[in-house]
């Protein structure tokens, strides 16, 4: 669902973020700035909302108001014709839009690994059920995942379990893969492994990953339209209800530069992993401005890394990552590719059934 206030991103010169209903005072007229508006993944609220991120663009004269969305609803549901552009957290649904739109103008300025969010304890446990991989970076076997989630192994049946005896399925928390992008990178990498470690392709081997992926999600109950809810009851609340949750590595990486990141929260990277390619689709004239200041802007670029993204220069992201103490690769090696948009439409709209 798209969220009913959009963040008005401006300048500290010309700012229009609003504190209830007393905007925030400007020092200079928002008319000498281009108003462009976006809809967004949620996960990218924070950087657009950074003051700095505001002037930066200002200073390209640029004020920009974005809204928030699930990166596959924007891609299928939400009305783009109020936008100039579109920049949810995939080439997929960037590709759907660009189909649907008919353009071509798209940037990824930016990009986010998945990861798996958890607590030490529970690390602790799932090390010892051959599932975390502890070192200088954590990993989570996601082949040895599976066979839990198969064989319904609930937590409370892992040997030595005095850290998490409960009785529920060892699952890990995800958004809506209806309308989520982090929910569809979950559901490609765990078709992927359910693939015998291959890429999905074709309906037969959809139709044979279908019955192992789905279970992922019905499994969880309800779960959200963005990944924002499900990491924010991760960092509220604790273990008890979110002992597992899929998150981008960006959004663990900024909680930790916010002081929200506790020691005993842990940060594992699925093995294999994916890619999350955060692509803004130009839907006009001003949409590609922003696009290609976002991508070339060296400001942009570094303030990105700031809030977690890896960029094309990858010592500013490990910079970040060290300075906050978050044990992240410099580089990815363990990557797989994703299914073709045409797949991942399959796979999704078979998980969407199973919730009928």
């Amino acid at each position: 669902m798209i969220g009913a206030v959009a963040v008005v991103i401006a300048a500290a010169t010309a700012i229009g973020l609003t504190r209830g209903d007393k905007p925030v005072a400007a020092t200079a007229p928002a008319a000498t700035l281009t108003t462009v508006r976006g809809v967004v993944g949620s996960e990218k609220m924070p950087f657009f909302a950074d003051p700095n991120v505001v002037d930066a663009l200002a200073r390209k004269g640029l004020r920009v108001e974005v809204t928030a969305a699930g990166s596959r609803e924007i891609a299928t549901s939400v009305d783009l014709a109020n936008y100039d552009f579109a920049f949810p957290s995939s080439e997929q649904a960037a590709e759907r839009i660009q189909r649907q739109r008919k353009v071509n103008a798209k940037y990824t300025p930016f990009s986010s690994p998945m990861a798996i969010a958890t607590f030490g304890p529970v690390a602790d446990l799932l090390t010892r059920a051959e599932v975390v991989r502890p070192g200088p970076v954590t990993t989570f076997d996601m082949a040895r995942y599976l066979h839990l989630v198969q064989a319904r192994t609930q937590w409370s049946q892992l040997p030595d379990n005095a850290a998490y005896p409960v009785r529920k399925n060892v699952l890990i928390a995800t958004s809506d893969p209806r309308t989520s992008n982090s929910a569809a990178m979950y559901l490609a990498l765990a078709g992927y492994v359910a693939n015998g470690d291959a890429i999905v392709q074709g309906a037969n081997a959809e139709q044979a990953v279908l019955p192992t992926v789905s279970k992922l999600f019905t499994g969880q109950g309800y779960t959200e339209n963005s990944t924002g809810g499900p990491f924010e009851q991760y960092l509220s609340v604790g273990m008890g209800p979110t002992p597992l949750v899929w998150i981008y590595e960006s959004q663990f990486v900024e909680a930790a530069a916010h002081g929200r990141v506790r020691p005993d929260m842990v940060l594992t990277y699925p093995s294999p992993t994916v890619l999350s390619r955060h692509t803004l689709v130009a839907l006009g004239p001003t949409g590609d401005e922003v696009g290609r200041a976002l991508s070339t802007d060296p400001q942009l670029q570094r303030l990105a890394a700031e809030h977690g993204f890896r960029t094309g220069d990858a010592g500013q992201f490990a910079k970040v990552a060290a300075q906050y103490g978050v044990a992240a690769p410099a580089t990815l090696i363990d990557v797989v590719d994703t299914p073709t948009y045409d797949t991942i439409e399959h796979l999704l709209d078979g998980v969407g059934r199973t919730y009928n």
